[in-house]
């Protein structure tokens, strides 16, 4: 297991072994990537290259400029306070009606309702500037227990059919605030 620390502007990545009794369970064909102990976590391909930025942490099914997607997420602890009234559908559609790539074709929102958290996402269609290709673009805004999330997932048009499970994967995995006392075990702290 890989686990990566944020210092000033540098990550430095630390491998420890995990117990033999440890409680990670992932996806078939999948690691599972969490952030902040637990904020953000969802499953993504086992052989994705992974690549943290100062503010987010990247997925791509190959090394730039090889790639043809990328799943990106980003989170946010919340002060406390009571953030279920937060209106996430309003908040969603002026993410996308604000995206600078002009979208052409948009897709239903989509709800999703875990123990304490509350998720929305959809996808829009829009022409690469660059490529002149159809692509894809998929949004993905979460609220529970204290933390924000946003998750972004880009791919061409002609891809969807590969790239949509993966997805599907993040999305049926996310967990937010589910915080984790020891990454060697991976049992969850208690409520």
């Amino acid at each position: 297991m890989s686990k990566r620390k944020k210092h000033g502007l540098q990550w430095i990545k630390e491998t420890i072994e995990l117990k033999e009794d440890h409680n990670w369970k992932s996806t078939p064909d999948h690691r599972i990537f969490v952030a902040g102990r637990g904020a953000l976590r969802f499953d993504v391909p086992q052989d994705w290259f992974f690549e943290p930025d100062t503010d987010s942490f990247r997925f791509l099914n190959a090394k730039p400029p090889n790639d043809d997607c990328r799943l990106e997420a980003s989170y946010n602890i919340l002060p406390p306070g009571d953030w279920r009234d937060i209106p996430l559908v309003p908040l969603l559609k002026k993410v996308v009606r604000g995206d600078t790539r002009n979208p052409i074709e948009q897709g239903e929102i989509i709800k999703l309702k875990r123990q304490t958290a509350r998720i929305v996402w959809t996808q829009f269609k829009f022409i690469d500037p660059q490529e002149k290709r159809d692509a894809y673009s998929r949004i993905c805004i979460g609220l529970g227990s204290g933390v924000q999330c946003l998750i972004t997932f880009d791919y061409w048009a002609n891809d969807a059919e590969r790239f949509t499970p993966v997805w599907d994967t993040a999305m049926e995995s996310l967990t937010l605030g589910l915080y984790i006392r020891d990454p060697r075990t991976g049992f969850a702290l208690p409520d």
